[in-house]
């Protein structure tokens, strides 16, 4: 327990340190690979089983050779070596202070009342059609990326590798990135992205549902708690629902709504309370977030304390 402990405390070091590599991050060359094998294998004269089949071959392809080297890499190592490596993998698997600088990015011109930049910074972290966002939509957009992609880079991550070590927080990752370029409803991607979308909801389902208790008892408890068990139920993906629910009760801010995307405007239910989303609510989610990561590894230092005195 204390070797788990100690690469979390190393990768969350790293990551305060350095951030996300700015050149020859690992998941954008992966991205990049990922996208040359779907132009391949998702043919538009395909049927609707072909796409599916090929879709999952593309998964399995572009994820089981890299785990089974880390799984051959995991039993080969050990002691300063393998806390080396899992410690680098963990790092690259975490995008704590990435969400911050994306956070600030956004909430420094909301608070300037410069919507325009405000717009832009917002785009380069969510889908939709930013320019039709007025102040009170981008801050929201902004918050609910933030606490979504907690769940995704940050909890999530190192609830896999407490569970499976390297090869399971790479594992998640990797589905998650697959997930997010191919996980649409759309005609090109409906059944070829199938299977890494299943994929994802299943390994992201646990760690959704810690990270929205989280949330909870950080946050405005009683509120967390209500939109939790009243709103998640009526978001489209079941792992998101309950982490921007949560979130947005913790926060006590309304997030989600109909939201203005490329291929129309998108009608999603509301969450959270009455009160519009700001630059505000961008620094709360930060907050948020940074201080959940906190308490997580407090715990896994209270746990490891425990094992240590309990094997003496």
């Amino acid at each position: 327990m204390f070797a788990i402990f100690l690469t979390c405390a190393i990768a969350l070091l790293l990551d305060l340190l350095f951030g996300e590599p700015k050149h020859w991050h690992p998941l954008v060359g992966f991205g990049r690979l990922a996208h040359a094998l779907e132009s391949r294998l998702n043919l538009e004269r395909y049927s609707a089983t072909q796409r599916l089949i090929a879709g999952g071959a593309a998964l399995l392809v572009l994820t089981l050779p890299i785990v089974a080297v880390l799984i051959y890499l995991s039993a080969q190592l050990s002691g300063i070596w393998l806390l080396l490596l899992n410690s680098l993998i963990l790092w690259l698997a975490i995008a704590l202070r990435s969400l911050r600088e994306h956070g600030l990015a956004v909430a420094v011109p909301l608070q300037n009342n410069d919507l325009a930049q405000a717009q832009q910074q917002v785009s380069r972290i969510v889908s939709r059609q930013t320019s039709a966002l007025d102040q009170p939509a981008v801050a929201a957009a902004a918050t609910e990326s933030i606490l979504e992609n907690g769940a995704d880079a940050v909890f999530a991550s190192l609830f896999w590798f407490i569970v499976a070590g390297a090869p399971g927080v790479v594992l998640h990752r990797l589905v998650n990135t697959l997930d997010a370029m191919w996980g649409y409803r759309t005609p090109r991607f409906l059944y070829f992205g199938r299977c890494a979308a299943r994929l994802d909801d299943l390994l992201g389902w646990l760690p959704a549902r810690l990270t929205a208790l989280t949330y909870c008892l950080l946050g405005q408890r009683r509120s967390a708690w209500r939109c939790w068990q009243q709103q998640a139920k009526h978001w489209d993906s079941p792992n998101a629902g309950p982490v921007m629910a949560s979130g947005a009760g913790a926060l006590q801010v309304r997030l989600g709504g109909p939201a203005p995307y490329f291929g129309g405007l998108k009608q999603r239910p509301w969450l959270g309370t009455q009160q519009p989303a700001s630059a505000t609510s961008i620094y709360a989610a930060i907050s948020l977030v940074r201080r959940g990561t906190w308490l997580w590894l407090a715990i896994l230092a209270g746990l490891s304390l425990l094992s240590a005195v309990g094997g003496s």
